[in-house]
């Protein structure tokens, strides 16, 4: 079985990014990282199998963003796999209303074991393609969030497509992914990226739809 960190050793790996989880905050993200090493022994969710490695590269990387930005309001995120980070932003910004876009079934039990085991209310998790949402209308979202997927071209501009004036599409991106977001037609104005700490090239970036 793999080890379980403390609450005391998981303040310590979150100290590179500027996090400083409440008591509330460290015990949901000690439990969705206990339900996450349990699950990945059967199911393939993510390659990091390491307890420590799993705070800093999946919770670390994913909340570092509300250093920078208050996210409010309804947020989607594509191709959730393991929830990162849609529904680890949950633990940070409880009001927030989460819909996890998640194509394969079983990681769509996960999602939803997790989102039960931490509490959470006002998660929604959905097994279609962004393109049927965005189809359907499913729009006026405040945020879109991306991690670790392909596909760009495609879905940076079907996600601006579902925002409210205003809204967001941040993604978590390396340095030559980011590089390419200019060539791509989506109508968004893309802040300059957020680099993330105890990383070689990994940034945030964010693109405001036109209000």
């Amino acid at each position: 079985m793999p080890r379980v960190l403390d609450a005391t050793h998981l303040r310590q790996l979150l100290v590179p990014f500027g996090l400083e989880p409440t008591a509330t905050q460290a015990d949901r993200i000690l439990a969705y990282l206990g339900l996450l090493l349990r699950w990945n022994q059967k199911i393939n969710l993510t390659a990091i199998r390491d307890p420590e490695e799993s705070v800093t590269r999946h919770f670390g990387e994913s909340l570092f963003i509300a250093r920078h930005l208050e996210l409010r309001g309804r947020l989607l995120d594509i191709g959730s796999g393991a929830g990162f980070p849609g529904l680890a932003l949950k633990i940070v910004f409880p009001e927030l209303a989460v819909t996890l876009l998640e194509p394969v079934a079983k990681k769509r039990a996960f999602l939803k074991e997790a989102a039960r085991v931490c509490g959470f209310s006002g998660v929604e998790v959905r097994g279609e393609r962004l393109e049927h949402l965005e189809r359907e209308g499913a729009a006026h979202l405040d945020f879109a969030t991306m991690r670790a997927v392909g596909n760009l071209d495609a879905l940076v501009p079907l996600a601006a497509q579902i925002l409210k004036p205003g809204g967001s599409v941040l993604l978590w991106l390396t340095r030559d992914q980011g590089a390419g977001l200019a060539q791509i037609k989506s109508g968004l104005a893309w802040n300059e990226p957020l680099p993330i700490p105890l990383t070689r090239a990994g940034e945030i970036w964010r693109g405001i739809k036109p209000a």
